[in-house]
């Protein structure tokens, strides 16, 4: 009896470090998405560098720094369905989540760019990650797996997704410069600028850390599994930054960084978290992600069309799609 007390006591105490740890980092992360955005705002405006492109690199990949640290820590300890379901179910949750409620907030007008090219480079990423881990339908091997040079192929879209983003900043700036240098900026100083970025982003990774702890003690103590925690809990709780970021940025009228931070951590994710994961070591692929990345890939699409056709997405569309991912996460927990 007395030895069940002390278990139970135990259990609470544990529960309450890991409220307390998911409270903490849900702040630390509204805090640090909010300096991060106003941060990198205020450089782009001085580099006369566009939102988009500065969502797309810095923004996106200050964001997803949760989930690099995740997989790569989770696939060197062989946890793989951790490692692979935190990416596959962050970019679910990125296209429904984080882009429909930035867009029931304030609707996301769509720049020629990145319907023409950012976009679809992500769906791109998407249908690669498909063929790279159907081996067995190619090679008649019995497992599916992701190797090291599945690896190497998806660093090299990474490769070539910073040299477009790179390209097209230099050529931003340049015609910018031409038009604007008569203009004077208004803002913070650039010092002051790349501080408010780096504190933003600390807090952002520091937060989404103590929130994923908090959430995985939570499941943990409830008994659900590594597969469900990595595409439920670990892969909403990493891409919190994400989500608040977007929110933080679409209040303040940035749908540029709204909607870049999303396409640019989905292909970060994709292209680097799983690069460098299978490169490090490689990594067995559960048959049940054949669905989930399958969905992934018919989300894609299916987002991708209202903004191919209206060049924005409105309210209607954001609450479509946040009702969506309730749909398939109670999916996963009946799966």
């Amino acid at each position: 009896m007395v030895i069940k007390w002390k278990m139970k006591k135990l259990w609470r105490k544990i529960m309450l470090k890991s409220v307390i740890f998911l409270l903490v980092g849900f702040f630390l992360l509204v805090k640090g998405a909010d300096w991060f955005v106003e941060g990198a705002s205020s450089i782009a405006r001085r580099l006369r560098i566009p939102s988009l492109i500065i969502g797309l690199t810095i923004v996106a990949f200050g964001t997803s720094a949760p989930e690099l640290a995740v997989s790569i820590t989770a696939a060197v300890k062989g946890s793989n369905d951790i490692a692979i379901g935190n990416v596959v179910g962050s970019n679910i949750f990125n296209l429904l989540v984080v882009i429909g409620m930035s867009a029931l907030i304030c609707p996301l007008s769509v720049k020629p760019s990145m319907i023409k090219k950012d976009y679809p480079l992500s769906i791109a990423a998407t249908l690669l990650l498909n063929v790279l881990i159907m081996d067995q339908f190619f090679t008649g091997s019995s497992r599916m797996i992701l190797g090291r040079l599945d690896g190497v192929l998806l660093l090299v879209g990474f490769g070539f997704f910073m040299y477009l983003a790179v390209k097209d900043a230099l050529k931003s700036r340049a015609e910018n410069l031409c038009i604007q240098e008569a203009e004077t900026v208004i803002g913070y100083s650039m010092g002051k600028s790349i501080l408010l970025s780096l504190v933003g982003l600390a807090g952002i990774i520091i937060g989404g850390d103590m929130t994923v702890n908090g959430a995985k003690e939570i499941a943990r103590a409830f008994g659900l599994s590594e597969a469900l925690i990595g595409l439920t809990i670990v892969a909403v709780g990493t891409s919190l930054p994400e989500l608040v970021t977007s929110i933080v940025a679409a209040r303040k009228g940035e749908s540029d960084i709204a909607l870049g931070n999303v396409v640019g951590s989905n292909i970060f994710n994709v292209f680097l978290i799983l690069g460098l994961s299978s490169t490090i070591l490689p990594m067995n692929v559960t048959k049940t992600y054949l669905y989930d990345v399958g969905l992934l890939t018919i989300v894609s699409i299916l987002v991708y069309i209202p903004i191919l056709l209206r060049k924005k997405i409105g309210r209607v569309m954001g609450a479509v799609m946040t009702c969506s991912y309730i749909a398939y996460t109670a999916y996963l927990i009946m799966r």
